[in-house]
């Protein structure tokens, strides 16, 4: 059972660290700075070439759950072994139609939750890693906590009875914008009122406000190479600038499956002078990118598989540096970039806005920085970690402390 004056929580990811998630590490160590006592489970270990400082600051230990892919004898074996620390009959019937592999790592992890006395796991993305949490705090008795994110919950191959019973079981579910809970809500009503918004934070002090007043003719784009990030359409809106004489370069941070078919539509533009792949870049790294644009382009787009952004951490990070954003109204968006207000939105998949909406932000002094400082100011309001993580306590630790134990159907 989880009391109020839990101390030791399990976060548990599928991959840890991964560079596009810097979200998880804000967050482990706005957690660590208030006193909590945290450890780190991952399902994989991370292939990313390089880390973000923020990695070097976190205290929490990484422990990487051996990936078995058990015999069913074998896998019995270990079910029997574990029986009477949690309710393992729920848990086979749970695990009928999981692969060995992990029901495995289930097993480990509630092994490693009782020997280092966790009170509580939570799982960022409704995804295997929460399939495998939801198992193991099954059979450690234990509750657990679900964010969830944009993939894991929109995609059009989600399982959603699945879905359904993740969140159910889940003794409190967070969800990152009001778009995503009210989705969630729609979804799996019987957990409606278990489903809480909490943003997203940043450590606003690594995140210094500078003037846009005097930057260079910049667009930058940063994320994924991926559908939903719609870069194809930034670099369609770059050709239209190019034909309409504006002076500009455009810069992409990032790498993913489309990186080739961004490069051969910047070779059919003929846009090989202006737009420049940059690659896989750290936290820092993005910061001075930043810093260095007179605008960051966040073009998103609802996929043809469904997949979405859910509220992009970009978009935030610009906006507590001083660069002005245009981005397009896509679920969370809206809540924080406010058109003429603190930014600028376009339509999806609408390059001739998108490029008439940059180039007023390449070229209008006045309108950077008025934009930019009504962006610090809302930043500074609702999106500092450590008063976001604060409110993800006081939902985690009241629900949690309704539920004796994670209830596996």
């Amino acid at each position: 059972m989880m009391h109020a004056t839990t101390r030791r929580v399990g976060y548990v990811a599928k991959v840890f660290p991964r560079l596009s998630e810097t979200f998880i590490v804000t967050e482990l160590l706005a957690q660590e700075r208030a006193g909590i006592d945290v450890e780190i489970f991952s399902l994989r270990a991370s292939d990313d070439q390089g880390s973000h400082g923020a990695h070097a600051r976190l205290r929490a230990p990484v422990t990487y759950l051996v990936d078995r892919d058990l015999t069913l004898g074998r896998l019995l074996d270990e079910v029997i072994a574990a029986r009477g620390r949690g309710d393992v009959d729920a848990m086979l019937r749970a695990a009928r139609d999981l692969h060995p592999r992990e029901v495995a790592q289930a097993l480990e992890l509630a092994r490693l939750v009782h020997e280092r006395g966790i009170d509580h796991l939570h799982v960022h993305f409704a995804s295997v890693a929460a399939t495998v949490t939801r198992l193991a705090a099954g059979l450690a008795g234990v509750t657990y906590s679900l964010t969830a994110h944009a993939k894991d919950i929109f995609h059009k191959e989600v399982d959603r009875v699945h879905l359904a019973e993740l969140l159910s079981d889940a003794s409190a579910v967070i969800s990152v914008s009001d778009f995503n809970v009210a989705h969630l809500r729609r979804e799996v009503p019987e957990a409606a009122s278990r489903i809480h918004r909490v943003y997203n934070g940043i450590e606003l002090e690594e995140f210094p406000f500078t003037s846009p007043a005097d930057r260079p003719p910049r667009i930058l784009g940063v994320g994924r190479f991926v559908e939903k990030k719609g870069f194809g359409d930034l670099i369609d809106a770059c050709a239209v600038l190019r034909r309409s004489g504006h002076r500009f370069e455009c810069r992409l941070v990032g790498q993913g499956a489309l990186e080739q078919d961004l490069r051969r539509r910047v070779i059919r533009h003929g846009l090989e002078d202006v737009v420049t792949f940059a690659g896989p870049a750290s936290q820092e790294d993005v910061r001075a990118e930043m810093t260095a644009a007179a605008v960051v382009a966040a073009p998103c787009v609802v996929g043809a598989d469904g997949n979405r952004d859910g509220l992009p951490a970009v978009v935030l990070e610009a906006m507590a540096l001083g660069t002005p954003v245009v981005a397009t109204p896509v679920t969370g968006i809206p809540e924080v970039l406010r058109h003429g207000r603190t930014g600028l939105q376009v339509p999806q998949r609408a390059p001739a806005q998108l490029a008439a909406a940059l180039a007023r932000l390449l070229h209008d002094d006045d309108l950077r920085v008025a934009l930019a400082d009504r962006a610090r100011r809302l930043i500074e309001q609702r999106f500092d970690v450590d008063h976001n993580v604060a409110d993800w306590r006081a939902v985690v630790l009241r629900e949690g402390s309704r539920a004796s134990r994670a209830r596996v159907r």
